[in-house]
């Protein structure tokens, strides 16, 4: 079992671990992990491992068998050894992006309140695609509306329910395609907003900024129609 440090502290940029073990095709399991594995539309983080003076390039990180994080190292990487003590670095430029881009799609979901069919993150740009049966005609009134909650600089915190519970609010699930990790007894939850003001709470296992106002200006590209009701929309950074 990888401890997941990037779910306790998602600024963690830098850390002290040991690896657990290499596998057969040189993924590399640490103890515990600030990388991020591919999931939920959020792509694996990459970075460094320090070892003795020299760097491991740790080009994506996906999951492993049960609770395993595993690092995938670049091409042509000596494989380090079970047992070694290492620092592991993010590539923090790549992961804050991530960031900011997957917590303002949580907010596009507010503006576009319509089930969510798929969703996809990158360092440039999200997506989220609408079980949505007309295109909106008006892409400068969702960014508008889109930017507004950002501007607010709306706190972004987490809580814990229980299977049951979530079984019990079926409503929490914004997304058709992709439920939510259950079996462990318990769901995270990310809430934007307070109790008193809640503008967003849905099931989600990735990475987000602390407030709103960190993401910055966001613009709405292009609006796709993939089926006869779905209808993809681009968000990408305005200075962009």
């Amino acid at each position: 079992m990888t401890k997941l440090l990037f779910r306790d502290d998602a600024y963690l940029t830098e850390c002290d671990a040991q690896i657990v073990t290499v596998n057969e095709r040189g993924g590399i399991v640490l103890d515990s992990s600030i990388f991020y594995p591919t999931g939920g539309g959020q792509p694996g983080d990459r970075g460094w491992l320090r070892v003795d003076g020299t760097e491991i390039e740790v080009a994506t990180t996906v999951k492993g068998e049960g609770d395993e994080i595993v690092l995938v190292p670049a091409a042509d990487t000596p494989a380090p050894v079970a047992g070694t003590r290492v620092t592991q670095v993010l590539d923090w430029q790549q992961r804050y992006r991530h960031m900011k881009i997957h917590t303002a799609l949580h907010l596009l979901s507010v503006v576009l309140p319509f089930p969510v069919t798929g969703g996809q993150i990158s360092a440039d740009k999200g997506r989220l695609d609408f079980d949505m049966p007309e295109a909106p005609q008006d892409k400068e009134a969702i960014a508008d509306a889109l930017n507004a909650l950002i501007a607010r600089d709306l706190e972004v915190t987490e809580s814990w329910i229980t299977d049951e519970e979530l079984e019990a609010n079926p409503g929490l699930v914004k997304t058709m395609a992709v439920k939510p990790p259950m079996g462990a007894g318990r769901v995270r939850l990310v809430r934007i907003g307070t109790d008193n003001e809640q503008i967003d709470l849905q099931p989600c296992g990735g990475t987000h900024v602390r407030r709103t106002s960190e993401i910055g200006m966001m613009r709405i590209g292009k609006v796709e129609k993939k089926s006869r009701l779905n209808r993809r929309v681009n968000i990408h950074f305005i200075d962009e």
